[in-house]
């Protein structure tokens, strides 16, 4: 059965403690998310990565690339590494079906842990494996510009094989930062409020924009024209529309997110949004 590598970003630049709260906020968010999704799911950790088994990995897939601070998710096939030949036969077995006839392809191997062999080790016999596994469609070997590349990452006693790095919004754990009140009336509003999410807010928003868009990015959101614990307040405004804000009218910070984006740029991101993506 496939399995879910997630990785986070700027979380690993954390001190120790610092990264410990962010990593167990991210599970919870993760968790929050697959649940609001209807996605039956078990999330476990070990070292920087999360492991998702769920019965519909797509679904589990479309879930977690939502969740603020996830850098990248890998759908991956497991086997124990204790033997490079356990590796090896599930390297071979995972490319037979995404290899075609005449296609080049490279192997890059990470390891961690002490399993007695290296990581060019693995990328060595495996690369052998899968050489040998589709000799009859004629592949080769490029180790500059292939066709196909084939990851195999070792840590401790597991092995994954993938084919694949899903980019994700990265960014900061929603809740790990402070709460702010966000007012979405247009698309600069909902690519502000995205933004301050993206960056670790907790967000109560009001506004007549597209607030359950906003939602599907934190199934916690509240909606309301106030929060008493709100540390700023935030709108999507650009350069030629900042002079008729009045900050001193408001008791709080004010941040605008979206003061150097071009309405193109708004409208892309606004768009994303929308497309849960």
């Amino acid at each position: 059965m496939s399995i879910l590598i997630v990785r986070y970003s700027e979380i690993g630049l954390k001190s120790t403690p610092i990264r410990k709260r962010f990593e167990n906020q991210l599970k919870d968010n993760i968790l929050t998310m697959l649940m609001e999704d209807g996605v039956e799911a078990i999330v476990t950790k070990n070292g920087a990565r999360f492991y998702v088994e769920a019965t519909d990995i797509d679904a589990a897939v479309a879930s977690v690339r939502r969740v603020f601070g996830v850098g990248s998710i890998s759908v991956a096939e497991e086997c124990a590494s204790s033997r490079m030949e356990d590796v090896c036969a599930k390297a071979a077995e995972y490319s037979m079906p995404r290899m075609s006839a005449g296609q080049s392809f490279a192997v890059k191997a990470r390891r961690e842990g002490s399993q007695g062999y290296t990581s060019m080790d693995v990328g060595r016999e495996a690369g052998s494996s899968i050489f040998i596994a589709n000799e009859d469609k004629g592949v080769r070997v490029d180790l500059t510009d292939p066709d196909v590349v084939f990851y195999v990452e070792v840590r401790e006693n597991r092995a994954f094989v993938f084919s694949d790095y899903i980019r994700c919004h990265a960014g900061l754990p929603v809740g790990s930062q402070g709460k702010v009140l966000a007012r979405v009336d247009d698309d600069r509003g909902l690519v502000a409020a995205w933004l301050m999410m993206k960056r670790g807010c907790r967000l109560t928003v009001h506004g007549s924009g597209d607030l359950d868009a906003l939602r599907r990015y934190d199934p916690l959101m509240k909606v309301g024209d106030g929060n008493p614990h709100a540390l700023g307040y935030v709108l999507g405004t650009s350069v030629d529309g900042l002079g008729s804000v009045d900050v001193t009218s408001y008791d709080v910070p004010v941040f605008f997110p979206t003061i150097g984006m071009t309405d193109g740029e708004v409208a892309d991101i606004a768009d994303t949004i929308r497309a849960g993506l």
